[in-house]
């Protein structure tokens, strides 16, 4: 954790009408986790900040229990480099360059020509910490890259102008199966799409191609994942991918009354 995520109960109850028994715990706690038949990953919204503990936990915890999702998973998903795999594999996905920690920065708008404005943001981090948006011949950009470049690893991408009035898809799959999406608007003037910055969730139908475009994604994972979000974004050629939540997404089991089951369903069978 540190603290359970608003949905945790919706979660724990459906778990409980199909006769499991679970315990919310910090990751980092005093537990003796081989008691465990399995160890599910819901809300450890530190993990950026105490990356190569909470990977060491992951490794440990895999030794003496089951852990969902594996620790493969985890470690390929914590660092936004995945986005480049994704790249080379073919899936569509959101331009994406890795500028390496204190290593010669890039000019900037010589990365993407024609993008008039640029995201730079930690490759790893959630929640949009971190992430400025400007024009690409900002000089304050610049100074945000090497600012985050004396610390990590960092992603620069073009911005997706559509985030402003269409906002990011997001599609959850339970067990490799998809459950249910969503659409996430921000907040008129904003571009983060997160609830702590103004943005709402609605109800979205996914299209055909908004599902293959995440099960491709998907595929390219190290290993299967019992629960995935993938957050997509609409551009001119079609939704592409604006990044993997495989770590500790937000799942919006409160917009579906179906959700709970579905991803209690795939938890048990992991047991």
């Amino acid at each position: 954790m540190p603290k359970p995520d608003p949905e945790s109960h919706l979660l724990v109850t459906a778990l409980e009408q199909r006769g499991a028994r679970s315990q919310l715990l910090a990751w980092d706690a005093e537990f003796d986790w081989s008691s465990a038949d399995l160890v599910v990953v819901r809300s450890a919204w530190d993990y950026f900040e105490r990356l190569d503990e909470f990977l060491s936990w992951a490794d440990a915890v895999e030794t003496v229990s089951r852990l969902v999702n594996p620790a493969a998973v985890l470690r390929w998903n914590t660092h936004k480099r995945y986005l480049t795999e994704l790249i080379e594999r073919g899936v569509p996905t959101v331009p994406t360059v890795v500028v390496a920690k204190a290593s010669d920065l890039p000019d900037l708008p010589m990365l993407f020509p024609g993008s008039l404005e640029l995201v730079v943001k930690p490759a790893v981090s959630i929640g949009a910490i971190g992430a400025m948006r400007a024009a690409a011949d900002d000089a304050g950009l610049a100074a945000h890259l090497a600012h985050l470049a004396l610390s990590g690893d960092v992603l620069v991408q073009p911005f997706v102008a559509s985030v402003l009035d269409r906002g990011e898809t997001s599609l959850l799959f339970a067990g490799g199966d998809l459950s249910h999406s969503v659409r996430k608007v921000p907040l008129a003037g904003e571009y983060r799409v997160q609830d702590h910055h103004g943005g709402s969730v609605h109800h979205h139908q996914a299209t055909s191609r908004e599902i293959a475009v995440a099960r491709a994604a998907l595929a390219v994972a190290p290993a299967r994942c019992t629960y995935a979000r993938v957050d997509l974004v609409d551009t001119a050629d079609g939704p592409v991918v604006m990044e993997l939540e495989l770590v500790e997404p937000a799942l919006f089991l409160d917009e579906d009354p179906s959700a709970p089951d579905r991803f209690a369903a795939s938890i048990i069978a992991q047991v």
